[in-house]
């Protein structure tokens, strides 16, 4: 009777043999310290990068003082480490897009892959006509041409006709040489004609000249008018990865394999095999990159020559660009992902900060491609399948920051020399900009050349677009990470809208699966009997 008593108080007081073993142990709440460190230590990328590009705009500035002045060949070495940090990146798009590109379409069956580029192409048109949109009435209400100096011009620019242009996006879809897309492109060039007359009259006046006078030359010469120059396209290859011809092949290659099934299927594992080999080599480059950005920026600061006058003078210009990136980038975007996935955008862009921050280095959003198809899974939670088809397109034809530039650069050249453009122009240059962008290629300062095709289109001089190069490569810089946060939210909403098409995919390759093992399993017990 005693035993049980004291058993019993026992059991009141402390827990039984049985409840120790189901009890579960209760953790203490981590230290302020702790949680500091887990932070740090998930977003330790994030932090060196940021680390990277502060310390190189420091030793920028402090080397800017150094004399004598770094020269050439000690410039050229000061970037080294930058070079190769875009070498290794740029020597992945190429095995990353196709392999990407063909594992995704070829797991997604037709009607899937139908829908997700319905969508993503919806969304890109979209998005880029509204960053136009915005860019156009910030520049229009800010007015920066008529507040700052006029900017100092240098260097030339060439001529580009844009119906060629336009032509060289198509050629450059459909190449004629699967090899040459590696490292050749077509491109036009306009070749100045020299008229026979002209080159006989030349000939004649050569002859003639040392009998004249200095009288009848002076005379000559100020009543003879110069014909207008008369230029022919010609045709060429030029150096660089045709990224529009790898990715059209892609496209097309990775719905056949997947629509032809089990007669693809070991081509299908061979690029399934090469995206998962690419992706762990990103995952050692990603790892080299501040230093790699560290040195880019650092040499960026001290190859200016005079940044203090340069952003003096186009101080207006550099703040409306700014506002209009910013203002798209995180008001215009967030709020369309927003209403479409119904989640908080703000954690989904601190999901691709490593991305972003990237972009701000390379200033090439091809370059950051793998790390930006990285965050998206591994931090965002997108599907692969999603992410493989999307961002390799994204990071080709969507650049919601470099059609905003365009825009906002037109526009400003056009009212730095006193042009006074009409609704006619401003909607030109509002499809104009939104088309050139799609085709712009995503390297450092590929809006450059695009540009050019706008102000043609709106009758402005060629060669103004040398107005703006004093401070293109800063703000490359920044719209390179709106283009790849654009890109990023692009794939997000496109993952959600064509969840029930990816959920139905699943479910057929469950029941597939159910299948096959239950055949197995059946064989091996006949056999065993």
């Amino acid at each position: 009777m005693e035993e049980s008593k004291i058993n019993g108080e026992k059991g009141k007081f402390s827990p039984s043999f049985v409840d120790i073993q189901n009890a579960e142990v209760v953790e203490p709440p981590p230290s302020i310290g702790m949680r500091i460190w887990r932070v740090f230590k998930k977003n330790i990328l994030i932090v060196l990068l940021i680390l990277a590009l502060c310390l190189g705009v420091g030793i920028g500035a402090a080397l800017r003082n150094v004399e004598p002045k770094f020269d050439y060949r000690q410039l050229m070495y000061l970037k080294f480490p930058g070079d190769m940090l875009m070498n290794m990146l740029k020597m992945l798009i190429l095995p990353l897009i196709v392999s990407s590109l063909i594992s995704g379409l070829a797991s997604l069956d037709t009607r899937a892959s139908g829908k997700m580029g319905g969508l993503a192409v919806a969304y890109y048109l979209i998005t880029t006509f509204a960053a136009v949109i915005l860019g156009i009435i910030l520049v229009v209400s800010i007015g920066p041409g008529y507040r700052g100096g006029e900017a100092n011009r240098s260097g030339s620019s060439k001529i580009v006709n844009t119906a060629d242009t336009f032509l060289d996006l198509l050629r450059q879809c459909f190449p004629d040489n699967l090899v040459e897309i590696a490292f050749l492109k077509p491109v036009t060039t306009q070749e100045e004609v020299v008229p026979e007359e002209e080159t006989m009259t030349t000939a004649i006046m050569n002859s003639t000249v040392s009998t004249m006078t200095t009288t009848e030359m002076t005379t000559s010469n100020t009543t003879t008018t110069p014909a207008p120059k008369v230029y022919k396209p010609v045709v060429g290859k030029a150096s660089g990865m045709n990224v529009l011809g790898v990715v059209t092949f892609s496209i097309f290659f990775g719905i056949l394999v997947g629509k032809l099934g089990e007669k693809t299927k070991p081509l299908k594992d061979f690029f399934d095999a090469l995206n998962e080999v690419t992706m762990r080599l990103v995952s050692l480059v990603i790892w080299y990159s501040p230093i790699g950005v560290l040195f880019l920026v650092a040499h960026k600061v001290v190859e200016m020559e005079n940044p203090e006058q340069t952003f003096q003078q186009l101080l207006y210009y550099f703040l409306t660009v700014m506002a209009g990136l910013i203002a798209h980038g995180f008001i215009s975007l967030p709020l369309i992902y927003f209403l479409f996935v119904r989640k908080n955008p703000l954690k989904y862009i601190a999901g691709v900060a490593q991305a972003i921050f990237t972009a701000l280095g390379t200033a090439s959003s091809s370059a950051t491609l793998p790390i930006t198809m990285r965050c998206l899974e591994e931090n965002n939670g997108v599907d692969p399948r999603v992410t493989k088809f999307v961002a390799p397109v994204g990071a080709t034809i969507n650049m919601d920051g470099t059609a905003l530039y365009e825009a906002v650069a037109v526009i400003f050249i056009g009212q730095m020399q006193g042009y006074d453009l009409s609704i006619g122009q401003i909607i030109i240059i509002s499809i104009t900009a939104t088309t050139a962008a799609i085709g712009a290629a995503g390297v450092p300062q590929a809006g450059l050349v695009t540009m050019v095709i706008v102000l043609t289109a709106v009758g402005f001089p060629t060669e103004d677009v040398t107005l703006i190069l004093a401070i293109d490569w800063l703000l490359d810089r920044f719209r390179t990470a709106i283009n790849v946060l654009g890109d990023a939210f692009g794939a997000g909403i496109v993952a959600h809208l064509a969840r029930k098409e990816l959920e139905k995919m699943d479910d057929i390759e469950f029941g597939q699966g159910e299948i096959n093992n239950g055949y197995i399993s059946s064989t091996l017990e006949e056999e065993r009997l």
